[in-house]
């Protein structure tokens, strides 16, 4: 089914250092709509027998190079064999055109993940979970929502796209009027792309910062333009995503089901982040008259703001061993 050859970089080219205490590789598998995933393979040194792992993937906009790579090392430096992957038409991975998005080919990406690791050798298929940050996130929990496959789920930083793309940051364009404004603009946006035969990008994180841009854009300047974390396939780093890259999402709420997820959840979020308001909602939303409420649990975490859950922000704000005892406990 395989039926793209990616171009696979094969030095090391992540935004942090590599770690002696596991092996990685890179590896491809392929979702249902026979997109071909790129993804770096994390397994502890000297590991045997099936081990319990995890796919990992996140931020919106970012590659496997960045924060899901640093995230899938240092869980395989605490015994998982770990997967971070590049999203569908984005990073390394396949799928034309590029830099596309979809809540229904994203939350695939999870599911193909799991079907690839399931039949490792390495793998026990009854011990598999995923960790999503940012945008992937959300996604994430879709897919705990789908697939009862995956036995744990983290959401890191957590956003709901649907809503951020249908309502605007903080649901400040929440109205029918501004709605029809957006969607008028993007179809446009389709006609104009499809005489000039090309999709036009959107822009990823502002460059030059303005003076009077508002704190969060400043803190994703701060990783993505910046050494700490700029890469040269992130979207968010460069060129950013298509105009219309997200149109779907604007229809599509993902998080429709989340409180019919059976399986364990852990919501970590920061407490400065200007992102804090959609862990805190999905939470409430997951446990609300669920019958299971009781491996729901939200994390919040002290002083650290959005970006500091991608690397550590400088301050160890990502709750390693938190993450850790949540996937030994739900992975057993």
């Amino acid at each position: 089914m395989e039926n793209e050859k990616l171009v696979l970089t094969q030095e090391w080219d992540k935004t942090f250092p590599k770690s002696d205490e596991v092996d990685h590789s890179k590896v491809t598998f392929h979702n249902r709509y026979g997109i071909t995933l790129a993804a770096d393979l994390y397994v502890p040194k000297n590991a045997s027998g099936k081990l319990p792992a995890i796919a990992v993937s996140g931020p919106f906009g970012a590659v496997k190079e960045q924060c899901s790579g640093l995230y899938a090392q240092e869980m395989a430096k605490r015994g998982f064999l770990t997967l971070a992957f590049d999203p569908s038409f984005t990073g390394e991975s396949g799928g034309q055109p590029r830099y596309m998005a979809s809540p229904d080919i994203n939350t695939e990406d999870f599911q193909a993940a799991v079907d690839y690791l399931s039949l490792r050798d390495d793998v026990d298929p009854e011990r598999i979970g995923i960790i999503g940050i940012c945008g992937w996130g959300g996604l994430a929990i879709n897919a705990a929502a789908l697939d009862t496959r995956v036995k744990a789920t983290a959401a890191m930083t957590m956003y709901d796209m649907t809503r951020v793309n249908a309502k605007g940051y903080f649901d400040s364009a929440d109205s029918e009027e501004q709605r029809y404004e957006m969607k008028k603009n993007l179809n446009a946006q389709r006609i104009a792309d499809y005489q000039s035969g090309e999709y036009k990008l959107g822009g990823g994180v502002v460059d030059p910062l303005p003076e009077d841009a508002p704190f969060f854009v400043k803190d994703y300047y701060d990783y993505y333009k910046t050494p700490r974390g700029y890469h040269k396939r992130s979207l968010n780093s460069n060129g950013g995503w298509n105009v219309t890259g997200c149109m779907s999402f604007i229809n599509q709420p993902i998080l429709q089901y989340s409180n019919e997820i059976r399986s364990a959840v852990l919501l970590v979020h920061g407490e400065k982040a200007h992102s804090c308001y959609f862990s805190r909602d999905a939470y409430a939303n997951m446990v609300n008259g669920s019958k299971y409420a009781d491996n729901k649990e939200l994390m919040i975490i002290p002083d650290a703001v959005h970006t500091d859950l991608y690397d550590g922000g400088g301050k160890d704000a990502i709750p390693f061993d938190k993450l850790e005892s949540f996937f030994v406990e739900n992975l057993k």
